[in-house]
């Protein structure tokens, strides 16, 4: 079957507390629930695509769109980041009477999966964080470029493919593997009407951007942590790691070489098998 044939055989919708949720499910076995960064038209299956299948060889792997991304609900304004997000993953598991699966989070997706572990850490076996939100940078002058580029995307004049351009050429080392469909595909996705009235990241008022470093339940997190990282990311760079790596008891450090902030893309082979094998599959 083709990548579209996967996405096409896979795809679900659940509701989950009156919010409708789509998602892509394949393979059987220990639940792995990959969840998605913010980037301009960014989903599940758009994240995950080189990933999918090969995991489901050894896991049930189960890709999300967070509501206000993809085909799933919107989010509502004013809510609390990434706190809604993970009562509404932990809802999710529950609609799927999934007791507790294994988590890969990238960027956002990251900090969702540790304001879960945080708040119902039953749920979570262990976590892999790639390039994942919740943290500073300790060198890196904060907020970075690509940072502000994700939350001044539908400001302004609005999307457009110059913005996304710019955007997705900090996202990877190597802007060359960006082709002009995936771009448009991401643009396509960006301008569905429901997102560009409520970008899932405009900063209303009320919204809270939890501060997750900050957490002193970090130092009591049980989970075998992985935290993934690109040595050369443009968005969440690479000393981001540093706080939550000497906070969380039982994580460890994994960089790859020659990569930006979408390892799971731009070294989809050594992020399968790095995956599979700290996953215990």
């Amino acid at each position: 079957m083709s990548t579209v044939d996967h996405q096409q055989a896979s795809s679900r919708f659940i509701d989950v507390g009156g919010v409708k949720v789509h998602y892509n499910e394949m393979g059987t076995g220990m639940p792995v629930i990959l969840i998605h960064g913010s980037g301009p038209g960014a989903y599940g299956w758009a994240n995950f695509s080189r990933n999918m299948e090969p995991l489901s060889k050894h896991f049930r792997a189960i890709c999300i769109d967070l509501p206000g991304f993809g085909q799933s609900d919107m989010k509502p304004a004013g809510v609390p980041i990434p706190g809604w997000w993970a009562e509404i993953v932990g809802r999710f598991m529950d609609a799927l009477d999934i007791r507790q699966a294994h988590f890969i989070g990238n960027s956002l997706g990251g900090m969702i999966t540790l304001k879960l572990a945080l708040t119902q850490p039953q749920k979570v076996g262990r976590m892999l964080l790639m390039g994942t939100g919740g943290s500073l940078p300790i060198f890196t002058p904060w907020p970075t470029e690509g940072i502000k580029s994700i939350l001044g995307y539908y400001e302004g004049n609005g999307p457009s493919i110059e913005k996304l351009r710019a955007f997705a050429q900090q996202f990877v080392y190597d802007p060359s593997q960006l082709t002009d469909e995936l771009l448009q595909k991401r643009l396509d996705t960006s301008l569905d009407p429901r997102i560009m009235a409520n970008p899932p990241m405009r900063m209303t008022p009320g919204t809270v951007l939890e501060e997750l470093w900050r957490d002193p339940g970090l130092t009591r997190l049980p989970h075998e942590t992985m935290l993934l990282w690109g040595r050369e990311d443009r968005v969440l760079p690479l000393d981001s790691a540093f706080a939550l790596l000497k906070q969380i008891p039982r994580a460890r450090l994994f960089v790859m070489p020659q990569c930006g902030h979408w390892a799971q893309w731009e070294h989809a082979d050594e992020f399968n098998a790095t995956v599979t094998q700290f996953f215990g599959g």
